[in-house]
């Protein structure tokens, strides 16, 4: 064991080869927007947090961990995720309340040299880009020929936008009802 200490102790990068980081990620939630739930805090999201993890070991065999805060503010948040990062080799944020969740995501990845996915964005878009893919395919058409509505500016339709726009959606940027939406037009 000692040997193991020594040897990461010397090259810090061996701790992906020699520990269980190369498969681990953290799960990890203040419990602020969950599910369609919303804010009900870190010890009922457990079970959400304990299901996304079962999800990352059937479908990618990961070692995923629940990491439920009883705190809902941003720059602890930050530390403590900063602080525990060292044992895993991913962070995966889940449920956490917008506009929160941007800065947070933004910060980890800043501060840390593994990857940090915030699950309600880029899950999210992936999803909704696969199917519109799909969806396009099958009548024939390009994404940048058919017109994209995204309404809503929290997590995921922020995400979504982003996504959309860098797979090659036209867009046009509109307001309803003073809330922010993206139209794509075609070209």
């Amino acid at each position: 064991m000692a040997r193991v200490c020594l040897a990461i102790a010397e090259n810090p990068e061996d701790a992906r080869r020699l520990t269980i980081k190369r498969n681990t990620v953290a799960v990890v939630t203040d419990g602020s927007a969950v599910l369609g739930l919303g804010n009900i805090g870190p010890a009922a999201s457990l079970p959400v947090m304990e299901g996304k993890a079962a999800l990352f070991k059937r479908f990618g065999g990961v070692d995923a961990w629940p990491v439920v805060l009883d705190t809902q503010d941003t720059d602890e948040i930050v530390r403590i995720v900063q602080a525990i990062a060292p044992a895993y080799g991913g962070i995966n944020l889940e449920d956490i309340a917008a506009p929160r969740c941007f800065e947070i995501e933004a910060r980890l990845r800043e501060l840390l040299d593994i990857p940090v996915f915030h699950d309600d964005q880029h899950g999210t878009a992936i999803c909704v880009l696969a199917a519109l893919t799909n969806a396009l395919r099958v009548v024939g058409k390009r994404l940048a020929d058919v017109r994209v509505v995204v309404s809503g500016a929290g997590a995921a339709g922020t995400a979504i936008m982003k996504l959309l726009l860098r797979q090659g959606s036209a867009t046009s940027s509109r307001t309803t009802a003073g809330a922010p939406c993206t139209a794509g037009w075609p070209t």
